[in-house]
């Protein structure tokens, strides 16, 4: 699913207008009345239903949402702000006129000037916000800054249409949280907002939810785009059939670099993501401490031991290798930062991608001349954490997506930025949101879980743009199946690789 501009959103809706030959009150009122059976869908018996319009689009959309409401047979209390009687637009003062032409001249209470008494919110209200969505592009001043903080101080149920008003789909850094609506339920216009994916603003969306609207299919495949939603479309039409006749050399031989004193269950994790996934053969270089633990811990794995006993000292290829990957547990002793920098210059004269995770982001941070020679088309896995360190510390979330897209495009890499809908960011500009995931994931080893997941997709022959997409997915899919059997607290990074086999499998059931 595609993720507009508030700027591309508007010209998608002009499109439609013009192809389907319907007016844009004709188009406000079908929005209304998808928005009206939504809220119903989630009422809560015995609230008042409070309606707050503002003067511009979203300000019609919610007055034709109460519009529809009523004819359902709920009584609302109706607030549209017109300030000096003069603000609407065209399409808000059509949807009021309707409502007084219906329900009477008292259907609504219009706000005209700056000072008025707000309706009392205290106790089993819901209020359907409606003041600003999409269109509004600057922060809220003045007196409908005043009503915000008057909303949010009397906590009632907030459903948001579009979007909480105050926040900025297309700008969302410098944004005081107080200026903005604290909805419970957010109903998203035809799709998602980009500000739906930053961690910050959590908090202010609630649960969020897009309603569907009838736009023009040509629109939307020619409106240019940077932003996309990952679906089980997607990824189907990525994950091919396992050929009947396959044996394990025609799967992938997958490398990892992994493990250290202390921390060689990373190693296993990693090399129990790379198996669950699909690779036929799996080596997981470690030191020689590792050894037992290794054999005996994933006996389906190879082993090459390194000459350091405690740390990895030597990062080589002694064979052709499908996937290479580097990281998990890996530490920053000197002798790892030297043996990984000597490989990155000759991976990088080979022009081989690599998965580069945890620890090896650690020791690239320490030493950011590494970063010269990491091949172009590496898949770089790190948390916010782990990417700060590396690229500076970044003010949110959003900041630091916007450096993830410049770092990626200057050094041709892709970028996995983990979190809770993690960012896969492409040379190209193109940032895939995922949609997959449950907080359970918020456990040890899962990183390392999805580093050797994405090597096995590489090992199969994926292509790098792809598994980037296709590992995390599945992943994110896998923690939620670990949380269904075990609940979210008592998962483990073991649990999520043990579930990758089943989250491939439900790929393929048909919602």
């Amino acid at each position: 699913m595609k993720i507009f501009s508030s700027e591309e959103i508007e010209a998608i809706r002009r499109f439609t207008l013009k192809e389907q030959g319907i007016t844009a009150r004709q188009f406000i009122e079908l929005v209304g009345e998808s928005l009206a059976i939504e809220i119903i869908s989630s009422l809560v018996p015995g609230h008042r239903l409070v309606v707050f319009a503002g003067p511009d689009l979203n300000g019609a959309y919610a007055l034709a949402t109460a519009r529809h409401l009523a004819i359902q047979g709920f009584h609302t209390e109706i607030y549209l702000f017109n300030i000096n009687g003069n603000r609407a637009t065209a399409e808000c003062v059509a949807a009021r006129d309707r409502m007084r032409e219906e329900y009477g001249d008292d259907a609504l209470t219009e706000v005209t000037g700056l000072q008025f008494s707000m309706p009392d919110l205290i106790g089993d209200v819901t209020v359907i916000d409606g003041i600003f969505g999409t269109e509004r592009t600057t922060p809220l001043s003045g007196g409908y800054q005043s009503i915000v903080r008057y909303i949010n101080e009397m906590k009632p149920r907030v459903v948001s249409i579009d979007v909480p008003s105050g926040l900025l789909v297309d700008s969302v850094d410098g944004l005081i949280n107080r200026n903005i609506i604290h909805a419970s339920i957010t109903l998203a216009i035809g799709m998602p907002r980009v500000a739906f994916f930053m961690k910050e603003n959590s908090e202010l969306l609630g649960k969020w939810k897009v309603v569907p609207v009838d736009y023009s299919s040509t629109a939307l495949e020619r409106a240019p785009w940077r932003y996309r939603l990952i679906e089980k479309s997607d990824i189907r039409q990525l994950v091919q059939p396992r050929d009947p006749f396959a044996s394990k050399a025609d799967c992938g031989n997958a490398m990892i670099f992994a493990g250290s004193y202390g921390m060689l269950g990373a190693a296993q994790l990693c090399a129990m993501g790379a198996l669950r996934g699909g690779a036929g053969k799996v080596t997981v270089h470690a030191p020689r401490c590792g050894f037992y633990v290794m054999q005996t811990s994933v006996p389906c794995a190879m082993f090459e031991c390194d000459r350091g006993d405690l740390a990895i000292s030597e990062i080589e290829l002694t064979r052709d290798y499908k996937a290479v990957a580097i990281g998990p547990g890996i530490g920053t002793a000197d002798a790892t930062i030297e043996a990984l920098h000597s490989f990155l210059r000759i991976a990088n004269a080979n022009s081989r991608p690599l998965v580069l995770d945890a620890d090896a982001l650690n020791c690239m941070s320490i030493r950011p001349a590494m970063l010269d020679h990491v091949p172009v088309m590496s898949i770089l896995t790190p948390h916010a954490g782990e990417f700060d360190r590396l690229f500076g510390r970044q003010p949110s979330s959003y900041a630091r997506l916007l450096k993830a897209i410049e770092v990626a495009h200057q050094r041709h890499i892709i970028i996995i930025l983990k979190g809770r809908f993690t960012a896969i960011v492409r040379p190209d500009g193109k940032v895939y949101f995922n949609p997959t995931g449950s907080p359970a994931l918020a456990t040890g080893g899962s990183g390392d879980v999805l580093t050797g997941l994405i090597a096995a997709l590489l090992a199969q022959g994926m292509r790098t743009e792809f598994a980037a997409i296709v590992g995390p997915y599945i992943h994110g899919l896998a923690g939620e199946i670990a949380a269904e059997k075990l609940g979210v607290y008592s998962v483990t990074a073991t649990d999520v690789a043990d579930c990758i086999g089943a989250a491939f499998k439900r790929l393929f059931i048909n919602d």
